[in-house]
């Protein structure tokens, strides 16, 4: 699932869509009206109408259609801290509705974490909040939201990232929690999303010892396995783009890609700005 620069479909990426290639992540620099973005998805199908267009649309600071004014659709924080499941389910619509209208079909929202470090510097106000069951809740509204307008929802970021003081563009983080922590705090949100019929959960590049001591979590048959086993979830598993320091730093994309699919990922997002001879 490569990222790729500019508004228009590069020659490169078409001829790996006719060649087969299964989705595209759409990041702010491919965005620059609404008619345009639909003329580049409509070209994005019209090259493999099985692609999956996908793109980061959470709300709040996380925009990608309205990158340059800001997202009309208030931050998840603000729907925590309101707890109106209503509204939340109803934000998950409208941003599921301009999505369809763009012509995109999944999104990589909602943010499952549960806020509990607040010095975390990536997680924040992306968080429903610091409880799991307020997170639980909104985040099934927000997925029921989102796909009855048609577009799929990508529960992120498993099996928790909001625990972490460290940023996983930068570094790789860690997880201290043991194992009961986990189960009651982190995981009971992407329980949830499944419930909630999400199409899809993104893992982090995230160390959590209690679950594999030897491996981040987007590269650990035994934590992806263990999201399936324990919750039955029949989805699509997607990586955080592996561009991230947390994914590529010491080995670069291609191996964290081998890593990742051999873990159980799906779907490999490969980061903002790939090109032909990196695809």
């Amino acid at each position: 699932m490569p990222g790729f620069a500019g508004p228009t479909l590069p020659g490169w990426l078409a001829d790996e869509l006719a060649d087969g290639l299964g989705a595209v992540c759409l990041f702010g620099s491919n965005i620059a009206s609404p008619a345009q973005v639909r003329a580049l998805t409509d070209a994005i199908h019209a090259a493999n109408p099985d692609a999956v267009v996908s793109t980061d649309e959470e709300g709040g600071d996380v925009t990608r259609l309205h990158h340059r004014a800001g997202s009309p659709y208030p931050s998840m924080a603000y729907l925590g801290h309101a707890d109106d499941e209503a509204l939340t389910e109803a934000v998950g619509r409208g941003i599921g509705i301009e999505l369809a209208a763009a012509g995109i079909d999944l999104n990589l929202a909602p943010d499952a974490d549960v806020n509990a470090d607040p010095r975390n510097p990536v997680i924040g106000v992306r968080s429903f909040g610091a409880e799991a069951a307020l997170v639980a809740r909104h985040v099934a509204a927000y997925i029921r939201g989102l796909q009855s307008a048609g577009v799929g929802a990508v529960a992120k970021h498993y099996p928790g990232h909001g625990d972490t003081a460290t940023d996983s563009h930068l570094a790789l983080p860690t997880v201290a929690a043991d194992a009961g922590t986990l189960a009651v705090r982190d995981l009971p949100p992407f329980d949830a999303a499944v419930a909630a019929g999400a199409l899809g959960v993104m893992t982090s590049h995230i160390m959590v010892p209690a679950l594999d001591r030897d491996r981040p979590a987007t590269f650990s048959p035994a934590i992806l396995g263990g999201l399936r086993w324990r919750t039955g979830f029949a989805g699509a598993i997607v990586s955080d783009a592996l561009d991230m320091a947390g994914a590529s730093g010491g080995r670069g994309v291609p191996e964290a890609a081998v890593l990742a699919l051999s873990a159980g990922v799906d779907l490999v997002c490969l980061g903002s700005e790939s090109t032909g001879e990196q695809v």
